[in-house]
Parts: C-alpha cells; sequence; structure tokens
C-alpha cells in the first residue's frame, strides 16, 4: 500500500478490507493480511484526519495565539 494515498483512497481501501473480512470465509492468513491491510490504511485516514484539524485550528487561531471559536462559514 502506497503512503501517500489520499484520505478518500485510504478510507475506500479500509472499506473493502472490512467488507471483505464481514462477507466471506477468509483463510486465516489472508484474514491476517487484510487486516494488516486495514491497519495502516486506517493510520493514512487518521494521520490524514490530523492534518486537517492542525490547519483549521491554525486558521481558527487569533493573531496572540488564542483558539477562537466560529463557524467554518464565518472563517
Amino acid at each position: 500500500m502506497k503512503n501517500n494515498l489520499s484520505f478518500e483512497e485510504a478510507l475506500g481501501a479500509l472499506e473493502e478490507v472490512v467488507e471483505a473480512l464481514e462477507g466471506q470465509d477468509v483463510p486465516l492468513e489472508e484474514a491476517m493480511r487484510l487486516f494488516e491491510q486495514g491497519v495502516k490504511s486506517a493510520a493514512l485516514c487518521q494521520k490524514a484526519l490530523g492534518r486537517v484539524e492542525q490547519k483549521v485550528e491554525k486558521l481558527m487561531r487569533g493573531p496572540g495565539g488564542e483558539l477562537k471559536l466560529q463557524n467554518f462559514e464565518d472563517a
């Protein structure tokens, strides 16, 4: 799995893994491989969400560094 997947690509890969594990009788070795792939996809999603959260937080900081609560439409 590539580490430079977009959030949407990583989420799609994770959804495919979950579907495969839930919907089929998967041999143990294949299930472990799918599980590892799912963990990697989940980590990529979490990393991407963390980057977005930091961006939003940065955008919502005031000039003195204090956080301001604003609607996204007002920011």
